[in-house]
């Protein structure tokens, strides 16, 4: 099975209510998705989210690094060459770590169809199961209660609120939720690198003081503050999880050595797809590390794969996959039955999706040549 080309379009999918963080406020997924040709007229899938505020990529950066650079890198390629095809993608160019996680996973799809397996049991096959959390968006207090209230009739147990864009209010927001679904709903809370270090530790303490127990704390501070995130570690007994901290195998050693990191939140956008994600579960099993798999706001396509590794590794714990829950309609057949908080793995091989509905899409280009 030998690399042919590329058909790259862009998806656009309403969401059911708008995804706000301390970042940014997005009404629709709007990604580039990617069809991986082959001499064998079979196909890989795969997909990246524009998330310029986060790794730099936008629409057409991620168009331009496809098509003009990493697809012509392994054009002609065997997809049995697994680990030559991946090492062609990570070196091919600089970042564009998004790009490269659409064809990475096009590939992996592609290799596990090879294999005639479906891709959690390429990656190792711990589970067939995945339970993830559904995401809070930051609102006035009353509008994220409600929003944490329907959840859970929704069958969710566990919130991911966002918050990091007023301070000290977020205890009353973290406070007003935790009342509201009680004892027994986890809570994750992620700041988005909206906080400095010393006021995460205030408000993390806080909330501990007032007997909020949380899952953990998602990047209270910026990315590149690694100081910052090595002191709330050090502050607070909250479980701190590094994010936009997190890009690298590199970045995994480092936060683990620093001890700024009690736990690794590992997204196929920032890794640059699923070889790279791999080389940090390795590390974090070193370590003894637990792992969380994340999505940016993408639809059915990545985030199944990144389900398929959740399932694989035994390494990652956690889960935070709710992009499909975030979308109005869905417009893929096939792939992990996502059903509520539940993520069932497919039978079919590869990633599993068998058809897309293109209504939804737009194609940019025909056949790469």
């Amino acid at each position: 099975m030998k690399i042919t080309g590329v058909k790259i379009y862009e998806v656009n999918i309403p969401l059911v209510t708008p995804f706000k963080t301390a970042l940014r406020t997005v009404d629709c997924v709007n990604d580039i998705v990617i069809k991986l040709l082959t001499d064998t007229e079979e196909v890989g899938i795969g997909e990246a989210p524009p998330t310029a505020v986060i790794t730099g990529d936008t629409k057409g950066s991620i168009v331009c690094a496809i098509r003009d650079f990493i697809v012509p890198a392994i054009r002609g390629m065997e997809i049995e060459d697994l680990d030559g095809i991946c090492a062609k993608i990570k070196n091919c160019m600089q970042k564009n770590t998004s790009a490269k996680a659409a064809v990475d996973m096009a590939v992996y799809d592609l290799y596990a169809k090879h294999l005639k397996k479906p891709l959690y049991k390429v990656l190792g096959g711990h589970t067939d199961r995945v339970t993830t959390d559904i995401t809070i968006s930051v609102n006035e207090i009353p509008e994220m209660v409600a929003d944490s209230k329907r959840a859970l009739e929704e069958g969710f147990k566990i919130l991911k609120i966002k918050v990091g864009k007023e301070g000290l209010k977020d205890v009353d927001r973290i406070l007003a939720i935790r009342e509201a679904v009680g004892k027994d709903v986890a809570l994750r809370i992620d700041a988005n690198q909206g906080w400095t270090a010393k006021e995460a530790v205030k408000i993390i303490s806080t909330l501990e003081d007032k007997g909020v127990e949380m899952d953990l704390v998602e990047q209270p501070v910026k990315g590149h503050d690694l100081d910052g995130m090595e002191y709330v570690c050090k502050h607070v007994q909250t479980k701190i999880l590094a994010d936009e901290s997190l890009f690298s195998p590199e970045d995994a050693v480092t936060l683990i050595k620093r001890h700024a990191a009690d736990l690794l939140n590992i997204k196929l956008m920032k890794t640059g797809g699923i070889s790279e994600a791999l080389k940090i579960c390795s590390i974090a099993e070193v370590y003894g590390v637990e792992c969380m798999i994340g999505c940016m706001l993408e639809s059915k396509i990545s985030v199944s794969a990144a389900a398929h590794l959740a399932a694989g590794k035994q390494i990652i714990t956690r889960a935070d996959l709710d992009g499909p829950a975030l979308c109005k309609v869905d417009p893929y057949v096939g792939g992990p039955s996502f059903d509520g908080a539940l993520i069932t793995m497919p039978d079919a091989n590869g990633i599993g999706i068998t058809n897309i509905e293109e209504a939804l899409w737009k194609e940019l280009q025909k056949e790469e040549t």
